[in-house]
């Protein structure tokens, strides 16, 4: 078996390599030392196809492969873990749990403009109380008519104070343990919905109150009783 890279995977290798070098090194020490996000950075990534690394391009992204997907991580990583952290958790977190689990309408409604680089993909997962042991959660989402109610707080929450698109987790069947966690689209602006304390910049991650947000029903993939979950 051959595990050299191919000519296309040398070439997005030295392509990101030099993105890197010239886009984000001259700038690392002075985003650390002013704890900031660099949001500016996120149209010239997107650019490049790494908001979409993996999807498919029918959904807007670049249709790379895992390996491919590998490299581009690395490359940023070898310049600021922090970017590479950011680039990873925009894709694999919140826009791959949309790829893997949503409905076709939802992923033209989120996915796609997650995938251009044209919205910022959050997730929230961790609460205080639950951290290895997600399934012991406490926020809740219930049915009110045609919107779904959000009640809890999360912390550690990836990309929570410039996130635009959020997953979040929430218990819907307490009964059911780790069976009975959905996973819910929120979007920015979503009344009850505020990030707290900012914690890092390596990807803006503050405790967050999602709760109590009521909205549309955007369950994934679109019923509780089979509530999208990682696997």
């Amino acid at each position: 078996m051959d595990f050299r890279l191919s000519e296309e995977q040398e070439l997005l290798r030295r392509s990101v390599r030099e993105f890197a070098e010239t886009e984000i090194r001259p700038h690392v020490r002075q985003w650390d030392h002013d704890q900031h996000f660099p949001i500016e950075l996120m149209p010239k990534l997107a650019a490049l196809g790494l908001l979409g690394i993996q999807f498919p391009e029918r959904y807007g992204g670049a249709g790379m492969t895992a390996v491919d997907y590998c490299i581009c991580i690395e490359e940023l990583a070898r310049v600021d873990p922090g970017i590479a952290l950011s680039v990873a958790a925009h894709n694999g977190l919140c826009s791959a749990h949309i790829a893997l689990f949503g409905s076709e309408a939802q992923k033209q409604q989120y996915l796609v403009p997650l995938a251009r680089g044209e919205k910022i993909g959050a997730w929230g997962l961790t609460e205080s109380t639950s951290g290895s042991d997600a399934a012991g959660m406490r926020t809740t989402a219930a049915r009110a008519g045609a919107c779904w109610v959000l009640n809890g707080s999360k912390t550690f929450t990836t990309h929570g104070r410039v996130g635009d698109v959020m997953v979040v987790m929430a218990v819907t069947n307490r009964s059911a343990g780790a069976k009975g966690i959905s996973a819910f689209v929120v979007e920015r602006g979503t009344p009850g919905f505020s990030p707290g304390k900012k914690r890092s910049r390596c990807a803006p991650t503050p405790a967050h109150r999602p709760p109590p947000a009521r909205r549309r029903a955007r369950c994934l993939p679109g019923r509780a009783r089979r509530p999208a979950r990682r696997r």
